[in-house]
C-alpha cells in the first residue's frame, strides 16, 4: 500500500511539474501577447473606478487632480537616437555614439508594456529608450508605425505597468475640460488643462504615398508644446481620449490650439499592429469632397452639409453597394458625417471584409445601402506582416532547461555566420544574442521582428560559450 503511494506521489509529482515547467517556458521563452484586442487586455486588468459624466458642471471651481494622478504615471519618456550609420563602441558603456537625438511621449496602454505613440516620434530612430515617472528605464522595440494616421505602438518587457484606460471620444463634448499629459521641451510629466474646441479637424499635416491619410482631430486650446507628441489627452475620469500630436503654429511653439487623434481610431490602429503588425484598412473605393454652399450650388445639391462622391471605383465596395458619382454620404453607421475628415475616420474604424451602413442623399431621396469594404488591391484578405530573415546569419530558439541552465530569461543562440555584415561583425557560432540596441530578444521571431526597423548601426549583446558576456557592433545596410 505504502508503494502505491509512493508511486501515485511520484506521477503526480511530474505531472504537476510538466505542467510549470510549460507555463514558465512559455512564459519566459516567448512574449507574444495571448489578445489580440488592448481594450480587452484594458477590461480585465483594470482597477474599477468610479464612472461619471465627463463633462459636468463643477460647482465652486475645477479640479483636475484626480485625472492627472491617476494618468502621469502611465505617460512615458521617449527618447530615441536617430540616423545611425557606421559606429564604434563607447569603451565606458558599451554602447553607440549617436548623431542626433529627439524626444516625445507615450502612453502605457496595457499592463504589460504595451504603448502607443505618434508616428514621427520614433520614425527615424535606431534606439527607443522609455523613461517612467518613477525614473525607470526600459528599451522598446517597435510592434508596428502607421504614417497614415501618425500612431505606432512600442512594446517595453515589463509587468504591472500603470496604464491608461481607453476612453469614448465619441462623447468629448465641444467646451469639455481636457488634461494634456506629456514631457514638452523635456520637462517630464507636464500637465496642462484646456477645452475641447472643435472635433474632426483636418489640418493637413500628413502625407501618404497612396493618399490614404487620416485626419480628424480633436482640437483643443491645452497647451502643447515639442515633445508633448504621443502624449495623452484625458478626460476628468482620467480616460484616454487622443493621443497629441500636433500643434497649430507660425513659431514653433505653442500658439493657442494643439490636435490630437481620437482614442476611437487609435483602439483599432493599436489592434492591427497588435495582431497583424500593420494596418488593415478597410476602403469604401471612392474620390470624395466637402459638401459646400459654393459646390451645392453648382452640383445643385438639396443639401449644404455631407460628403460629395465626385468619382467611385471600379469593383469597390462603393461601387458593389450601388453608390454613384454625384451622391452625398450623410452618415455612416448611422452617425451624421458633417465632412471628408469625420467620413474617412468613421470608415477606417473598420478593417477589410467588416460592414458598414452607408446614408446618402440622391435627388432629393435619402438612401441607405450596407457596403462590405475592400483593400486598396480589392482584396479582403489580412494578412499578417513577416519580418523578414536576414541574410548571413542563422539562429535558433533555446529551450527553457537551457535558459534555466544559463540563468537567463530570453536569449537565441547563432547557428552560423556566412556573410557581412556578421561576419564583419565578429559575431561567434554558439553565441547567445539576448539584447539587440538594449531590447530583450526573446525568440528568433522576436529577434527578426526587431531587426526589420533597424538601419545602420546596432548593438549586439550576449553570452559567450565559456559564459562571458559579450558586445559586438554590427553595420546594417
Amino acid at each position: 500500500m505504502k508503494r502505491w503511494l509512493l508511486v501515485a506521489l511520484v506521477v503526480v509529482s511530474a505531472f504537476i511539474g510538466a505542467i510549470l515547467g510549460a507555463m514558465l517556458t512559455i512564459r519566459h521563452v516567448t512574449d507574444q501577447p495571448s489578445y489580440n484586442s488592448i481594450e480587452q487586455r484594458q477590461n480585465v486588468r483594470a482597477l474599477p473606478v468610479a464612472n461619471f459624466d465627463t463633462t459636468y458642471r463643477v460647482s465652486g471651481g475645477l479640479n483636475f487632480e484626480k485625472a492627472a494622478k491617476l494618468v502621469t504615471p502611465a505617460v512615458v519618456h521617449i527618447r530615441t537616437v536617430l540616423g545611425m550609420g557606421s559606429f564604434s563602441l563607447n569603451a565606458l558603456d558599451n554602447y553607440m555614439n549617436p548623431h542626433a537625438q529627439s524626444s516625445g511621449s507615450g502612453v502605457i496602454v496595457t499592463d504589460d508594456g504595451y504603448i502607443v505613440t505618434n508616428h514621427h516620434v520614433i520614425e527615424e530612430a535606431s534606439s527607443i529608450e522609455v523613461v517612467m515617472n518613477n525614473n525607470q528605464r526600459f528599451y522598446a522595440k517597435v510592434v508596428g508605425k502607421d504614417p497614415s494616421t501618425d500612431l505606432a505602438l512600442l512594446k517595453i518587457k515589463a509587468k504591472n505597468l500603470p496604464f491608461v484606460k481607453y476612453g469614448n471620444s465619441d462623447a468629448t463634448a465641444l467646451g469639455e475640460w481636457v488634461l494634456a499629459i506629456g514631457n514638452p521641451f523635456d520637462l517630464t510629466s507636464t500637465v496642462t488643462a484646456g477645452i475641447v474646441s472643435a472635433r474632426a479637424r483636418n489640418i493637413g499635416i500628413l502625407r501618404d504615398k497612396n493618399n490614404l491619410q487620416i485626419e480628424s482631430f480633436i482640437q483643443t486650446d491645452a497647451a502643447v508644446n515639442p515633445g508633448n507628441s504621443g502624449g495623452a489627452l484625458v478626460n476628468l475620469n482620467g480616460e484616454l481620449i487622443g493621443i497629441n500630436s500636433a500643434i497649430a503654429t507660425a513659431t514653433g511653439s505653442y500658439s493657442g490650439y494643439s490636435f490630437a487623434i481620437p482614442v476611437s481610431l487609435v483602439k483599432k490602429i493599436a489592434d492591427d499592429l497588435l495582431e497583424f503588425g500593420q494596418v488593415q484598412r478597410g476602403l469604401l473605393g471612392v474620390q470624395i469632397a466637402d459638401v459646400t454652399a459654393q459646390l451645392a450650388d453648382e452640383q445643385k445639391l438639396d443639401v449644404v452639409q455631407g460628403v460629395f462622391i465626385r468619382g467611385v471605383n471600379e469593383g469597390s465596395a462603393a461601387e458593389v453597394a450601388g453608390i454613384q458619382t454625384g451622391d452625398v454620404i450623410e452618415a455612416v453607421n448611422r452617425h451624421p458625417v458633417a465632412g471628408v475628415s469625420e467620413m474617412q475616420e468613421w470608415v477606417a474604424r473598420h478593417r477589410p471584409g467588416q460592414t458598414i451602413e452607408v446614408t446618402y442623399r440622391r435627388a432629393g431621396t435619402t438612401r441607405t445601402v450596407k457596403a462590405v469594404l475592400k483593400k486598396i488591391d480589392g482584396s479582403q484578405q489580412m494578412v499578417r506582416l513577416a519580418a523578414p530573415k536576414p541574410e548571413g546569419i542563422e539562429l535558433q530558439d533555446l529551450t527553457y532547461s537551457e535558459l534555466n541552465r544559463l540563468n537567463l530569461h530570453e536569449g537565441v543562440r547563432v547557428k552560423s555566420v556566412g556573410g557581412s555584415p556578421w561576419t564583419k561583425a565578429g559575431i561567434p557560432i554558439g553565441f547567445i544574442i539576448t539584447h539587440l540596441d538594449k531590447v530583450p530578444v526573446d525568440s528568433t521571431e522576436d529577434f527578426y521582428g526587431i531587426l526589420q526597423w533597424k538601419r545602420g548601426g546596432v548593438l549586439i549583446e550576449g553570452i559567450e560559450q565559456n559564459g562571458e558576456r559579450g558586445t559586438f557592433a554590427v553595420d546594417l545596410p
